[in-house]
């Protein structure tokens, strides 16, 4: 890419930063899921679980957060192409979307086994 900066570490800390950020702000969605990983992370806690059951349960709760991620970039992708309706951006936020749902369900998989097992 040719409007590449040069790779700095602090620099692109500070992008990622500002990126959470911009998220955090902007996407209504990525609050609630930031409210069900703090709820959920609590309620891993209060399981009295082994600690490494616990660990896996709340590391598992930062799947559907990346993914958040990951959709809302593509949404932001699709919408700086077109803002009006056309099937294929449809069809790219619904994949976004789906990759949100699939983590959830990745998730319920992951708490059924560690809690179980």
């Amino acid at each position: 890419m040719f409007n590449k900066p040069k790779y700095n570490l602090f620099k692109n800390t500070n992008y990622a930063i500002c990126g959470l950020k911009d998220i955090y702000k902007n996407e209504t969605s990525f609050k609630a899921q930031l409210l069900a990983f703090i709820i959920l992370a609590i309620i891993a806690t209060a399981l009295n679980l082994t600690y490494i059951k616990t660990s896996i349960l709340i590391i598992s709760l930062f799947l559907p957060l990346l993914c958040e991620v990951a959709n809302s970039a593509i949404e932001r992708v699709v919408d700086l192409v077109t803002l009006e309706h056309h099937e294929l951006a449809k069809k790219a936020k619904d994949a976004g979307a789906t990759l949100v749902f699939m983590a959830y369900f990745i998730v319920a998989i992951i708490w059924i086994v560690t809690i179980l097992y």
